[in-house]
């Protein structure tokens, strides 16, 4: 199964959070979808070298509309925050686009501070009403590792989510508990929108062992129709479909 099958990204507003893969899975749909749009409801680095045409506008409504066919995938950002970053869009706006777009609208709807794995804070995540797919992802090396801020964003709402100690060893259990809580992966996803849990980073077969574990530990705590385990940087990205 290919990777747009595999997550149900033709011509979805697609909302990726989570840690471990957000951007790559943002990326990759993009350059398998046509006239695709790229953005984002929280920060994003700059990703200008990801996509055809970044516009900074505080019309993107009328960027789609401008936009030509060497334009696509397109991004749309409201405003460059530092040399390493845009903000992005309130989460009404971002409904707008998917609105208006011509294709997938694919979206970046919380932050990890480039961690493999988190639980969400308070203000996040920030998903679009109008959302179809909603794609919670961890990435498979935290299996194994201890629960602490070097791998983990948030690890005391990791913690109170899984009811795991500072310092613990993730086990594929705690990882899919976070991504099938409610406060966690699963967290204001839309009633009628579907989640798609994401394993990323499965580059050998002990990584495939863990992610395999997390997937039907998923399976069993949520109603998802698959969980996809993937290596976001190969050529081919889906690793194998656990359903």
């Amino acid at each position: 199964m290919d990777l747009t099958t595999a997550l149900d990204a033709r011509d979805a507003t697609l909302c990726v959070v989570g840690a471990g893969g957000k951007k790559s899975t943002l990326f990759a749909l993009a350059d398998r979808l046509d006239r695709s749009v790229v953005t984002a409801s929280v920060r994003i680095p700059i990703f200008d070298d990801r996509v055809a045409t970044v516009r900074v506008t505080e019309d993107p409504i009328g960027a789609i509309e401008d936009a030509d066919a060497g334009d696509w995938p397109l991004g749309l950002v409201p405003e460059r925050d530092r040399s390493d970053r845009y903000l992005g869009y309130d989460v009404d706006v971002v409904a707008d686009i998917a609105d208006a777009a011509p294709g997938a609208t694919l979206v970046k709807a919380d932050g990890a501070r480039l961690r493999e794995f988190k639980a969400p804070s308070e203000r996040e995540p920030q998903i679009p009403r109008n959302a179809d797919i909603v794609v919670p992802i961890a990435s498979a090396h935290v299996v194994g590792e201890p629960l602490t801020e070097e791998r983990v964003h948030r690890p005391e709402a990791v913690a109170a989510i899984t009811g795991r100690g500072i310092g613990d060893e993730l086990t594929p259990a705690d990882v899919a508990t976070v991504l099938a809580s409610p406060a966690g992966g699963l967290k204001d996803v839309p009633g009628d929108a579907t989640a798609i849990p994401v394993v990323n980073k499965v580059d050998d077969e002990a990584d495939a062992t863990a992610a395999r574990a997390v997937a039907r530990e998923i399976l069993y705590r949520a109603n998802v129709p698959r969980v996809v385990l993937t290596r976001l940087v190969s050529d081919d990205p889906v690793v194998e479909v656990v359903e």
